[in-house]
């Protein structure tokens, strides 16, 4: 599904300063239907890892091979003059979809993601995570197999994280795709990821490739959960 040998990427100082070069001779491979996640400190790369998955930026040198790729970024950039309807549509109204045939569409995974009674609803007036499901909606209505999700729960408090995490790992236990979620909450990564992803510092390359081998759905009290992050946080020099 998703192939990258050997990637760099560098970018322009900012005023005048020196180039910045994000990633470093990066290689990385996921398979159909893998859930990767990706961590790493602040700067290594990791969202321009998603954007060149989604063809939004070229890497200097290297090849990225992926399948057609969907990205939801950080913020949820729901437009507050449309409805939560309106707004899970927008990926399909792009593709010149009708608005009524669009809306017949997003309807029923309103209802599956907990939004019933919510169609008509402005962003303003949605909680954070009702919002946070209505931008995932509008991420997996673009069709593509693969969702780069770019730290989907970061503006979260923690209980609404908790719920968001368990939320999104039935999703995608019942709508399989390719995965990778970039994330700064290396627990998050264990629960969620079928492989934790570790990055260095910047320039970004890969430092440790962890498995994770166990059911869904995990407890964040779990032994092996607990011994899996303490592994992935002394990957990142971080002491459990």
């Amino acid at each position: 599904m998703i192939a990258i040998e050997g990637v760099s990427r560098t970018f322009a100082g900012r005023r005048g300063g020196p180039p910045v070069q994000a990633l470093q001779d990066l290689s990385l491979t996921v398979a159909d239907g893998e859930t990767v996640a990706v961590v790493g400190p602040s700067g290594c790369g990791k969202t321009t890892l998603l954007e060149l998955i989604c063809g939004l930026q070229r890497p200097d040198s290297g090849v990225v091979r992926s399948d057609p790729a969907a990205l939801m970024p950080q913020r949820d950039l729901l437009l507050p003059w449309l409805s939560a309807l309106d707004n899970a549509t927008l990926a399909l109204r792009v593709q010149r979809v009708a608005r009524q045939q669009a809306r017949e569409q997003a309807l029923p995974w309103l209802e599956r993601f907990g939004l019933s009674g919510f169609e008509q609803t402005p962003p303003y007036e949605l909680s954070a995570g009702m919002r946070q499901r209505v931008a995932f909606l509008r991420t997996l209505l673009a069709g593509k197999p693969v969702l780069a999700l770019d730290e989907p729960f970061a503006a979260l408090d923690a209980i609404t994280r908790a719920e968001m995490q368990g939320w999104l790992a039935a999703v995608l236990a019942s709508e399989p795709r390719t995965v990778v979620l970039v994330t700064h909450d290396v627990e998050e990564a264990v629960l969620l990821g079928d492989r934790v992803v570790v990055f260095s510092p910047r320039p970004g390359r890969v430092v440790a490739d962890l498995r994770v081998a166990m059911q869904r759905p995990r407890s964040r009290t779990d032994a092996a959960v607990v011994a899996l992050r303490a592994r992935a946080l002394a990957a990142l020099g971080v002491s459990a």
